[in-house]
């Protein structure tokens, strides 16, 4: 049986929503949502781990009973890739594991059963990784000396006619191991889910979108 590292990456230094990470979200800290759902994944999720620089952080995570990787410094910058704190977290940690599973803090509506769904896909046709994706039906254009260009529909098509395009919308990443020592997280072998669920599209960067977060938490939390 594979073994399976849940790696939260939770950086302290967000610029465009300070503290976004530890911004209560129904009470609880933003990325304490993301560590719920891998404990209540267990199956799957055989280490939980947290990469922050961060010490308030760092306690928070302690306090809920979640193993924390110390992050240099300089792995915790703006323009630091993803893929280098998994590498970090992997070369760092004892313990041998099979798959990355990661779970960014930013998002936390994740379907009940989305990663149980997701690995089986990915575990039976032998996947190197797999990403999830939603569906996007706006008409884009390019803006090219004052005039509108359309980019993947044409004048006067309706919505429900384009081709669909999609995108990453960052629930849900899964990678195997020696693909990530190898500092990547997309592999050739790469699965699209298509998560269909709409509040897969909420990815909190900026106070209006933990507002809209917010306003469907409590919406489908109601006591």
């Amino acid at each position: 049986m594979s073994r399976n590292i849940v790696i939260i990456p939770v950086r302290g230094n967000s610029k465009r929503l300070p503290q976004k990470n530890i911004k209560p979200l129904g009470g609880i800290p933003l990325f304490i949502h993301s560590v719920n759902y891998a404990k209540n994944n267990s199956k799957l999720c055989h280490e939980i781990v947290v990469s922050t620089e961060d010490e308030t952080i760092k306690r928070i995570a302690k306090e809920h009973g979640v193993k924390v990787i110390d992050r240099p410094k300089e792995l915790a910058l703006d323009t630091t890739p993803t893929k280098d704190v998994l590498k970090h977290v992997i070369d760092t940690i004892d313990g041998t594991f099979d798959n990355v599973i990661l779970l960014q803090a930013t998002n936390p509506f994740r379907e009940k059963n989305l990663l149980t769904k997701a690995f089986k896909i990915y575990n039976d046709h032998n996947y190197d990784s797999l990403i999830t994706v939603s569906e996007n039906r706006q008409k884009f254009g390019k803006i090219s000396n004052d005039k509108f260009i359309p980019y993947n529909y044409h004048f006067g098509q309706r919505s429900q006619d384009l081709e669909p395009l999609y995108y990453e919308n960052g629930l849900l990443y899964i990678s195997k191991v020696a693909l990530v020592k190898k500092g990547e997280i997309i592999g050739e072998k790469n699965y699209p889910y298509i998560e269909r669920n709409f509040l897969a599209r909420i990815d909190i960067d900026e106070e209006e979108d933990f507002e809209l977060a917010e306003y469907y938490y409590n919406k489908y939390n109601k006591q």
